[in-house]
């Protein structure tokens, strides 16, 4: 099935009007020119890679989106899926929190379990090939037995090691902190929080910092069962040289440039936020991602929050002339598919995974449509297709697969 007349964005260039075949859910060749008699016509329309997001905190937010007001797991997973695909993402690491914050129950190792378990049994009925991003919180031991036995399993398919305790990490400046728990809390419950009552908080928190050899069988595991190791909001070089001697290749949300340069060093890929990308700045006051990959020191961008920025930001940075379109996608889709380990994706070249997100450009780019594995998972009418048999692999609906 060909798919003709698209600006095509390749790993190293754009083809101005190409086409791209579509083979047994693969990409069987791409071409510089107009194919006669194709399947689906573009227009001129811009075709990406399907984006594969490292980081997406959405899932737990979809569960829970006011104060115990929790939906079933499975309608939630269900209605990000929907808006996943609709953003161009068809591959999501879902990020699954081990790590409690006082008496709250959105996240919990309970909780973790839970979801945990709803998206492997849903995975082939999903449109995005969701994955589990489990994000460890050292200062919560007693979840560790519960991690460990879900990667064991091969459930988890990346880990994040993390230490929310504040006066160091994303959290370093304390009385920015303060002002972040006071206006997160008010949103969250709608009751005031005084200052002096974190600060309170805050002695405790300190207080029962956990030794990172908690750590030690998480690590172990992730080893024997090939997973990737993150860390998350490294503040400094002496951080960056631990983590990477425990055996981490993923620097999540490094918290100065110093950090990512030193992450950088030891060959770590780098993440930041799409969302920052967009903004052009950290909304917790930290590394802007835009200085991070003016300085060619950040290699991917992650949804974190906001799933839409992946494309979004791409293009802006892009617009900005900060790096060409072709490189700028590469922070979305080649470069997240290549630290986590899938080969198989993440650029439009012959033998890979067809998953294509068609694109309108413009002052704000608009996803059209997006193929897994040549079907379609999201598809809104605006670009024409050819009623015949070779638009067969053309049907709407999930593609059948097993988690992995």
């Amino acid at each position: 099935m060909w798919l003709s007349d698209f600006r095509i964005v390749l790993p190293d260039q754009v083809i101005e009007h190409g086409s791209l075949r579509v083979e047994d859910g693969c990409i069987a060749e791409v071409v510089d020119g107009v194919v006669a008699g194709a399947a689906v016509i573009g227009n001129g329309r811009t075709m990406l890679p399907g984006i594969v997001d490292l980081h997406g905190d959405m899932l737990e937010r979809e569960i829970e989106p006011r104060p115990k007001a929790v939906l079933p797991i499975d309608l939630a997973v269900f209605e990000l899926d929907k808006r996943l695909v609709a953003t161009g993402i068809t591959t999501a690491f879902t990020a699954v929190s081990f790590h409690r914050f006082g008496s709250e129950t959105l996240r919990s190792e309970e909780r973790a379990r839970q979801i945990i378990d709803t998206v492997v049994r849903l995975h082939p009925l999903l449109h995005s090939d969701f994955k589990i991003h489990a994000r460890f919180e050292v200062t919560n031991p007693d979840a560790a037995p519960v991690l460990t036995s879900l990667m064991e399993a091969a459930c988890v398919h990346l880990v994040s090691l993390t230490d929310h305790t504040p006066g160091q990490g994303q959290y370093r400046d304390i009385d920015k902190y303060i002002e972040t728990m006071i206006e997160w809390r008010r949103m969250r419950t709608g009751a005031p929080t005084s200052a002096s009552d974190i600060r309170t908080e805050i002695g405790h928190l300190q207080a029962r910092a956990k030794n990172w050899d908690v750590v030690t069988d998480i690590v172990r595991v992730a080893r024997s069962q090939r997973i990737p190791l993150a860390s998350h909001d490294d503040d400094s070089t002496e951080k960056v040289e631990f983590v990477a001697g425990l055996g981490a290749t993923i620097s999540e949300f490094p918290i100065t440039l110093e950090s990512a340069r030193a992450a950088r060093a030891r060959g770590m890929h780098t993440v930041m936020g799409a969302p920052n990308a967009l903004l052009g700045r950290s909304h917790s006051h930290n590394l802007s991602a835009l200085d991070g990959v003016r300085a060619d020191l950040i290699d991917i961008l992650a949804a974190d929050y906001h799933p839409a920025s992946l494309v979004q930001s791409a293009y802006s940075i892009a617009m900005q002339e900060i790096l060409p379109l072709h490189e700028a996608m590469k922070l979305v889709s080649l470069n997240p598919a290549n630290a986590a380990g899938l080969t198989d994706r993440g650029s439009l070249q012959p033998n890979k995974r067809a998953d294509i997100v068609f694109v309108d450009e413009g002052a704000r780019p608009r996803v059209r449509g997006t193929l897994r594995g040549g079907r379609v998972v999201y598809w809104d009418g605006s670009i024409a297709t050819l009623a015949t048999d070779r638009t067969a692999a053309l049907v709407p609906g999930p593609p059948a697969s097993a988690m992995s």
